[in-house]
């Protein structure tokens, strides 16, 4: 089952129950792509390798957090998949953040068929990410600019929250004129499913670890 992931299922360690959950999601994805069109209609019958495995490949980078925001959700990546795969674990919540109510109305149905443990938002990050409380990670993929992403993500990372942000192979592009705030840092772990492409990571410097150092 795991080679359904592609290469990247070498290094993915998914457990048999995660897998299962995932085929229902593109069951449901499937379902609801025909009416609602959730994602490009071409990234499909990549669903594994384009949506799934960029999506888990983050869960390497912040193996002990409990607590997750993903901002622009879309149909679910990466903080649905997250949540599916952490479904069994205890203290998990993962909030997604989404301005468009009909995938929001996706996101809802999909939580509640897969069992994961994630609560929908139905509004701007900018006008709710200040009231989550503290959390372990903050992520988003295919949103918004590096420098947009962190400016939306200051009060979590502020907080101790670690920002995992793919990117794909044009992200040094966004570099250039990119501001890091002081007192944090910035690294960078290659994608496993993109060549060229990276997770930016974003911590304070006096942030929780919640990786390995590199």
């Amino acid at each position: 089952m795991a080679s359904r992931f592609g290469e990247a299922g070498e290094t993915l360690d998914v457990s048999r129950e995660t897998l299962e959950r995932l085929e229902a999601y593109e069951k449901l994805l499937g379902q609801w792509q025909r009416v609602k069109n959730l994602v490009a209609p071409s990234t499909l019958s990549q669903i594994w390798q384009r949506h799934f495995a960029d999506s888990l490949q983050l869960l390497a980078l912040a193996p002990a957090a409990l607590r997750w925001v993903d901002i622009g959700s879309g149909a679910g990546f990466p903080g649905l998949v997250i949540a599916a795969s952490l479904a069994a674990k205890s203290g998990v919540i993962v909030h997604l953040i989404e301005s468009d109510s009909r995938k929001c109305a996706f996101l809802r149905e999909a939580a509640r068929q897969l069992g994961a443990p994630a609560i929908i938002h139905n509004a701007r990050a900018e006008t709710i990410i200040g009231d989550l409380g503290p959390v372990d990670v903050v992520t988003a993929r295919a949103v918004a600019p590096l420098q947009t992403l962190v400016t939306l993500a200051l009060p979590l990372l502020q907080g101790g929250a670690v920002g995992l942000f793919p990117k794909g192979r044009g992200y040094a592009s966004e570099l250039t004129e990119f501001v890091l705030p002081q007192k944090f840092q910035l690294d960078f772990a290659p994608s496993l499913t993109e060549n060229e492409a990276a997770i930016v990571i974003v911590r304070g410097t006096s942030a929780t670890t919640l990786a390995p150092d590199p």
